[in-house]
This record gives C-alpha cells, structure tokens and sequence, in this order.
C-alpha cells in the first residue's frame, strides 16, 4: 500500500489499533507489561520519518507570503492558545486532564496537516513552506504556555523533572537532528530524493504501532477515564469549529487567496500530538490520563478532517463560480 492510500485510511488505521490495543491489554495483561520499553524507540522512529518529511532546511521560504505567515503566526500562537485558555475554564480542576488538553491544543501539526491539505485543495507548497516555522514556534513557545496557563504547583511537579528533560532531548532533539542531516544528505544528490518518499511511508504505521503500545499499556487508565473522555469531548469538537471559523475570518481580513485560506484552516484545526507523546509519556506516576486524553484528541480530530474535508470546499472556502475546487 503506497503512503496515500495509507494517509486516506489512517483514521481506520489508528481505530483498529486502538481497538486492538485494549482488547490485547484486556485479555492478557502479562503480556503487554514490556510495552513501555518497546514505545520510546517506536516514538522516536516515528518522529524522524515525520520531521524527514519536514523542510527543515528551507525555513525562510515560509517568509515569502508575508499575509500568509502572519495569518499562521496569529492564528496558532496567539489566537487558538486565548482560546484553548478560555476552554480550559469549562473544565473540572484535574491537573492530569488540563495538562493533557493544553500540550495537545497548543501545538500545530507539522504531519497530516500537509496532507490534508492536498486532500481538501488547498495550497501544498505554503504548506510545506510554513511547517518548519510552526514547528520551531511551537518548541520555542510551548513551555512558556504551559507555565504562564498552569498552576505553579501543578507546572513544578509535572514539567519540571529530569524525566521530562531527557525524554525532550532523546526523542525530539536527537530525531530532529537526525531528520536535519538526513534532509541535507538528500538534498546533496537529485536522485537521493527517493529515500525521502520512502520514509514518507512509515509515519502512519509507526503512529499506529505506538497508539496500539499506548492503549494495551493503559487499557485500566483508558477504561476509568471514560467519563474524562465524555468531558474533553465537546472541547475537542468545539475546538475544530472554532478554529475553522477563525481561519475563515482570518482568510477575509488579510484577503487571502481561496487554498491559501483551506491550507490556514487546516493549519488551525489540526494538533501536534505525536510530538508532546513523549512529554505526557515522561509524567511521574498519577498522571496517565494526561496520555489517553492526548491519543483521544488525536482520534476525534482524525474525523474532524474528515469533516473539514467536505465543509472547507464546499461551504466555508467555496472556489471563485467557474474555478475548479
């Protein structure tokens, strides 16, 4: 199966691993207690074939469509945060839960927001383009959110631990490095650009693999947090149609070209939850549910682009009469 009929099936994909992590976790739980040891190199896998597929090296290419990038800018780092602070207010004051909604939300997606994009026609190349300069704002930017919106008792016992530390290090500064390297040994020979399309395969069975580690690990931690997943559930919702309809505003202030305004949309709509898997994954012991909230939201926006791929087009970013969509 090639990486496009993968990326078109990955919201099946990830349910039946999900499915079959807690029916595995369930039914034989001595089974799946070295699942923990497995995750950390499958994550790190993961995240190199993503950030492979990232434009690490063309970083100021993003700057060449000055409405778009500030659109991007305004939209994910300013905007979207006000608002997840504002959501975080409806919620039950469970430290676990509202750092879990916080590192999901607060991050835009450097993976399938590219492709997307492509599905729901918009413009692939600002995609592309801009994606390095969200990924290095949101590193930059996350633990300044997370401390300014958190409790400080909450933020000190939570983030601010050798365990955090090294698992920012070894499973997102080493892939990204490696992912960096990898760029400019593809990029020093034409027909080494292969190797890229090639690794392009892996992110969706490698995220498959990991959430099935997740759920078989924590199937007890997902079961008992069902009422949780019921609470965060209209935040999750409400996020994808408040972030749609910001980028629609957005769109028609700084008048933005139609796929120009898709591509915003699915910029604000999508969240980077494979990258804060390894934060969540670090938390001392209480704080599991931090996790299953992560992989839920990940879940309910994999149909929520199902959703954005019929109502951007069609509705909300409709092409000029006689262009095509």
């Amino acid at each position: 199966m090639d990486r496009l009929s993968l990326e078109r099936r990955q919201v099946w994909i990830y349910l039946a691993a999900i499915l079959g992590g807690l029916a595995l976790g369930s039914l034989w739980p001595a089974l799946v207690q070295g699942f923990e040891i497995l995750l950390w190199p499958v994550l790190a896998v993961l995240l190199y074939t993503t950030f492979v597929q990232v434009p690490l090296l063309h970083i100021r290419d993003a700057f060449r469509d000055k409405r778009f990038v500030l659109a991007i800018l305004l939209g994910n780092f300013v905007l979207i945060p006000l608002g997840v602070w504002l959501a975080l207010q409806w919620l039950p004051d469970d430290p676990a839960l509202r750092l879990g909604v916080l590192l999901v939300l607060l991050v835009p997606c450097t993976d399938w927001f590219m492709t997307f994009t492509q599905l729901g026609g918009g413009n692939t190349a600002r995609a592309i383009a801009v994606t390095p300069l969200n990924l290095l704002a949101q590193l930059l930017l996350l633990p300044v959110y997370l401390s300014v919106f958190l409790p400080a008792a909450d933020f000190g016992a939570a983030l601010k631990t050798e365990e955090m530390l090294s698992a920012a290090l070894a499973l997102i500064g080493l892939p990204l490095v490696a992912a960096a390297l990898t760029e400019r040994w593809i990029e020093s020979k034409p027909a080494r650009a292969i190797w890229r399309e090639r690794l392009g395969v892996w992110p969706v069975p490698l995220l498959a693999l990991v959430v099935f580690l997740i759920a078989a690990e924590q199937v007890e931690t997902v079961l008992e947090a069902g009422p949780v997943l019921l609470t965060v559930l209209p935040v999750f919702i409400g996020f994808l149609v408040v972030a749609a309809l910001l980028a629609r505003g957005l769109a028609g202030v700084l008048q933005l070209p139609v796929d120009t305004g898709r591509t915003l949309a699915f910029s604000l709509g999508t969240r980077n939850s494979f990258l804060v898997l390894p934060f969540a994954l670090a938390l001392p012991a209480g704080w599991e549910t931090t996790v299953v909230v992560i992989v839920f939201q990940s879940l309910v926006e994999l149909f929520g682009m199902v959703f954005y791929l019929w109502w951007l087009p069609r509705r909300l970013f409709k092409s000029p009469l006689g262009a095509n969509a």
